[in-house]
């Protein structure tokens, strides 16, 4: 039973690659050739406010990704590699394109994180001194 469960995983993780080796390369096109950087360090589905400065970076990230799963898919193919050394390749990939792409969104909306915390912070202290106002106002009234 383990046996099959591991061909089966082996399985899958083999037939992922293919879909993210092609999306990778896809983002390569799109930042390189075609310079759309819509989809550049994205954060809920949102750009941050100058794309085009981390799009280098998110560019690399896929070109380094998409080549080293490339490699892992030939080496499975050609039976170059080994069970135990395309699985480690690919899988250390994945988790390190995973949290290069979750740094670099968080980084690129930084500015505007705590441009928003700020505003948030400015407008409980006038929220703040407002009431201040009026009860010093109700105060003197009576």
């Amino acid at each position: 039973m383990h046996l099959y469960v591991d061909l089966v995983l082996t399985w899958i993780l083999f037939l992922a690659l293919f879909p993210m080796a092609f999306v990778w390369f896809r983002q390569v096109w799109a930042i390189a050739v075609k310079r759309d950087f819509s989809g550049v360090a994205l954060k809920n589905g949102e750009s941050p406010p100058n794309p085009a400065k981390f799009a280098p970076f998110a560019l690399a990230a896929n070109l380094i990704a998409g080549t080293v799963v490339l490699s892992a898919i030939i080496g499975v193919v050609g039976a170059n590699l080994a069970k135990d050394e395309w699985t480690a390749m690919a899988g250390i990939t994945i988790w390190c394109k995973l949290f290069f792409n979750f740094a670099l969104s968080r980084h690129a909306h930084w500015d505007k994180t705590q441009a928003d915390k700020a505003a948030v912070k400015q407008a409980k202290a006038d929220a703040k001194l407002a009431l201040q106002q009026s009860k010093q106002e109700d105060a003197g009234a009576q």
